[in-house]
């Protein structure tokens, strides 16, 4: 019921004839609530939602009087209520998302109430985008034998969907092979304004995927959340955050010539990660902000998560209205998003004086160098001439200090990969039919391509692992073996793209080449991208280089880079080289690109194109030729790099309204793979026997009441981690390893090698995941120095064995268990089983010096304490090795930031208290908690109200 609240609603003129009411902020502010127009911009979006809002219950007048008086520099204890205008899932995420829908309603069922009750209340959007795995590349087959693959591996999952599109009425999938999430978003899904009940009101959202910020390129609140956060906010239950610092950051002069977006993002993520801008609103100001196209901008707030900030926010400006044209969006609907952010005084981009922020930080455009980050964080950035000496550094570094801890002799060691010594009719026959010369046929395209040309059911036959003919191939350290231009940060930006093109045609023009050996790919964010590189004539130099459309999805940043070839991963792995992957992409963590690469380059697009040509990390790209043209004269970096004035020139391609309109008008048109894709129907799924999808344990025995929490005693360590412990490595996403326990469950169920696909796609079975919770090849428990795997002791008895095999012999003697971190535990992506995870392997807490925001919120959305360390005190400090006992007291009476005790029983009966810190935030996340997470709460409320 639309109320009056504060003398707020007012009328607007929406566009010529049209009129709308909107809650006014201006009126809020003459009203003497609060100094409305000094807040930070991005803070009045979300005061706008708490006002529109208001019902004196879940949003009180105390909410909207707070609020609109915040301070920059206040404690932050107040929490705020945000209802979001939509949310948008990827595939990933959403599945599992989904699962717990369609358990919640067999639950309702179970109980004889009306399953109908579990209904997302707000406009949900999932896009199928990370899916879609580089099995084939470098040949211009590559698209649709790989979608091919994707549908065979997730024909389960994608029924499951469909099944979900036709249960819930405000669930709608966009398909795959249409594009990344965040662009999908960004282009089409994105509206700038809503229209409801005669209300005009903002976008705002949130999604399942922590690069959700790239939305706030276009003046639209939101950021990633966890899947179980995200249901929450489906079913009604409002958004609680506390309310954040905000940190202005002034961006001021220009970028030089031959500077790119991308180094732009990088020295931003570098700069604001030193700053410790961690759970803040980050809002950019000033005339360098100004001066930034909307992919730019984008660009910036993809990243958000990367420098630790919830948000990094660009108000609406006349570059935005330029965008929305440009992308194909509905004249009235333009002038109603440009009308209302006028009359709400939220037009323009704010210069320095005109906003109250918590602090202040600068940036001067001009300074800004082009760069490469890596080989492990996005925020460890190394300018471009120093990425050699930064490579040979680390290379005999000892591993406590990132390094690689090798013998610096082993550098210039070269390693022979085997020939196969195959004649192969099969690949001279698959060129003829591809019209291609056999010579381009790189490796990867030669895999029993003609079966699957003339023969799409021989699919399910086909191997993965290839081999290389024509002689063997040496590989060195330092070497690259994967060059991907992929990610929504950077394919987005058709500046960075043009630029890639421009430097691939101005290269093959002068002869140069990618080795074999070198697996290239281009997957783009939309289909767009492809539009105007083709327009442009600038594809068929990027496919010259390898660089061919591999996929429209999320596919290396993600770990679906697919696999190396045979010979090229048995070389690597035998020898244990440290070689390299150079990628387009946001996320560099160990493991996450491909479990065999060891060093993991973000670089801007054109410089993923230099160093695929260059084939080393261990060359200069600034003092060291690329290659060599065809009279043998030395080519450099410079020669190709192409001039502002060239990518301008083309930018036109790029915004092209009508290309937008098309492309987006209707997604399943020529698109028989996801047409033919058949599903069940009704209210509640029937949960057939799959490997993909299973009805999770998380309301097992599920009643009214919660049951009453247990004291944590005599609790055993599952595992200590150090510093920076990703939830890539809690829950990896990519492939599952024959021989780790996920593997071994799936080998049992008579699940093929071949047929693993990745722990990303098997998100919808709690069976595999659980298993692959702490099983990243890479992650380090300090209990076993030395040692990488998910492995541990099980205690008093000193075995080692998996984590997962110590932790269900735990739960079978009837003993809780802990987890220790270090500094930004759970940094990464917005990954729902490294909670869910966590919580099935029987871990009552999770004690760290910091937890990354949204790691930390999934933690007690499953009932998981998350608990911090206090002043210096540390897991080295005070000395636990993992063969003590805890108890944790204090617990009888939760309230949000107490202190709780940790005791410390030591093998020689010694014993020790500390104090640590609940980072149960709020007074809702202990009402989440008490329930036993966020789902029973939801449910419980749902089912009461029903009830009554």
């Amino acid at each position: 019921m639309i109320q009056n609240s504060f003398s707020t609603l007012k009328e607007i003129p929406l566009s010529p004839g049209k009129h709308a009411r909107y809650y006014s902020l201006p009126a809020l502010e003459a009203s003497g609530v609060g100094t409305v127009s000094r807040l930070p911009v991005s803070i009045r979006i979300v005061l706008e939602s708490v006002l529109r809002n208001y019902d004196g219950k879940k949003i009180t007048e105390a909410h909207v009087r707070r609020l609109a008086n915040w301070q920059p520099n206040a404690p932050r204890v107040d929490e705020i209520p945000f209802v979001v205008s939509r949310i948008v899932l990827q595939d990933f995420t959403g599945v599992p998302l989904l699962v717990d829908l369609a358990a919640m309603r067999s639950v309702a069922k179970r109980m004889e109430r009306n399953p109908k009750l579990i209904e997302p209340l707000v406009p949900v959007d999932l896009v199928v985008d990370h899916s879609v795995q580089v099995d084939y590349y470098g040949n211009s087959e590559a698209l649709r034998l790989n979608m091919e693959m994707e549908f065979r591996r997730n024909s389960e999952r994608y029924q499951f969907i469909k099944w979900g599109m036709q249960a819930f009425d405000t669930f709608k999938v966009v398909p795959p092979g249409i594009g990344i999430v965040h662009q999908v978003n960004l282009e089409y899904l994105a509206r700038g304004v809503y229209q409801k009940d005669g209300l005009v009101y903002p976008d705002t959202l949130v999604g399942t995927d922590s690069h959700t910020t790239m939305i706030n390129a276009i003046g639209v609140v939101g950021w990633g959340v966890g899947g179980i956060e995200a249901e929450a906010g489906m079913l009604g239950q409002p958004v609680y955050f506390l309310t954040p610092d905000v940190v202005g950051v002034n961006l001021t002069g220009r970028l030089r010539s031959g500077v790119t977006a991308t180094d732009l993002v990088l020295t931003v993520t570098e700069m604001l990660r030193k700053s410790h801008v961690v759970g803040t609103f980050v809002e950019f100001f000033g005339e360098g902000t100004a001066s930034l196209t909307v992919p730019d901008r984008a660009t910036i707030a993809n990243m958000a998560p990367e420098y630790g900030a919830t948000m990094g926010f660009f108000p609406v400006d006349d570059r935005t209205i330029e965008y929305f044209r440009g992308t194909g969006r509905d004249e009235d609907e333009i002038a109603a998003f440009q009308s209302y952010f006028k009359a709400q005084e939220l037009y323009g981009i704010p210069f320095k004086g005109q906003i109250d922020y918590s602090r202040e930080l600068e940036l001067d455009l001009g300074t800004v160098s082009p760069s490469l980050a890596g080989p492990r964080r996005p925020q460890d950035r190394i300018e471009l001439a120093d990425v050699k000496s930064r490579f040979i550094e680390l290379f005999s570094k000892p591993v406590p200090q990132s390094g690689y801890g090798r013998n610096v002799t082993d550098l210039n060691q070269r390693y022979s990969v085997r020939d196969c010594n195959e004649s192969s009719a099969a690949s001279e026959s698959v060129a003829s039919s591809l019209n291609q010369d056999k010579a381009t046929v790189r490796p990867g395209a030669e895999r029993n391509i003609t079966e699957m040309v003339n023969n799409r059911p021989i699919l399910d036959q086909v191997e993965t692992p290839v081999c290389f003919k024509n002689g063997p191939v040496d590989l060195g350290h330092g070497d690259v073996l994967i060059a991907a231009i992929t990610s929504c940060t950077n394919t987005s930006n058709p500046s960075v793209l043009l630029a890639a093109g421009l430097l691939a045609k101005k290269a093959v023009e002068k002869g140069l080449t990618v080795k074999r050996h070198i697996k290239t790919s281009l997957a783009p964010g939309s289909r767009v991208v492809t539009e105007y590189l083709s327009a442009t004539g600038l594809m068929p130099y990027l496919e010259k280089l390898g660089f061919d459309l591999a996929g429209y999805g999320c596919t290396t940043c993600i770990g679906n880079s697919g696999p190396l070839s045979e010979p090229i991963e048995e070389a690597v792995v035998a020898n244990d080289m440290v070689c390299a992957a150079v990628l387009s992409g946001n996320r560099n963590f160990e493991a996450r690109i491909h479990p065999s690469i060891r060093a993991n380059f973000l670089a801007s697009p054109p410089l993923v194109v230099a160093y695929a040509i260059a084939g080393s990390m261990r060359k200069d790209l600034t003092a060291e030729p690329l290659g060599f043209d065809q009279g043998g004269s030395p080519v450099w970096l410079s020669d190709i790099w192409p001039s502002e004035e060239e990518i301008q020139g083309l930018m036109k391609f790029a915004a092209n309204a009508e290309t937008f309109r098309r492309l987006y008008s209707n997604l399943t048109k020529d698109h028989p793979l996801w047409n033919e894709v058949s599903s069940v129907a009704g209210e509640v799924y029937n949960w057939p026997t799959s490997t993909y999808i299973a009805e999770p344990p998380f309301f097992q025995d599920f009643s009214m009441r919660p049951a009453q929490l247990r004291a944590i005693v005599n609790a055993r360590v599952l595992g200590i981690f150090g510093d920076s412990v990703t939830t890539d490595h809690i829950s990896p996403a990519g492939a599952i390893k024959e021989t780790s326990p996920a593997g071994q469950y799936l080998l049992a169920h008579g699940v093929s090698k071949s047929d693993f696909n990745s722990y990303g796609a098997r998100r919808g079975n709690h069976e595999v995941m659980m298993r692959g919770t702490f099983a990243n090849v890479r992650i380090k428990n300090l209990m076993i120095p030395g040692s990488e795997g998910g492995i541990t002791m099980h205690q008093p008895d000193g075995e080692q064995m998996s984590i997962y095999d110590a932790a269900m012999k735990y739960i079978a003697e009837g003993v809780t268990t802990l987890v220790f971190g270090g500094e930004e535990y759970g940094t990464g992506s917005s990954r729902d089983w490294a909670a869910k995870g966590t919580q099935l392997l029987g871990v009552k807490a999770v004690i760290t010096r910091s937890f990354e925001r949204i790691h930390r919120s999934n933690l007690v959305g499953m009932g998981v304490m998350p608990l911090q360390f206090k002043g210096d005190d540390s897991v080295q400090s005070l000395g636990i090795k993992g063969d003590e006992q805890f108890d944790l007291l204090g617990l009888e009476a939760i309230r949000p930031q107490q202190n709780v005790t940790l005791v410390i029983r030591n093998p020689d009966g010694s014993r020790r208290e500390i104090e640590l810190l609940c980072r149960i935030d709020t007074a809702i996340e202990v009402d989440y908690y008490l329930h036993g997470g966020i789902l029973p709460y939801v449910l419980r409320e749902l089912m009461s109200v029903n009830q009554n």
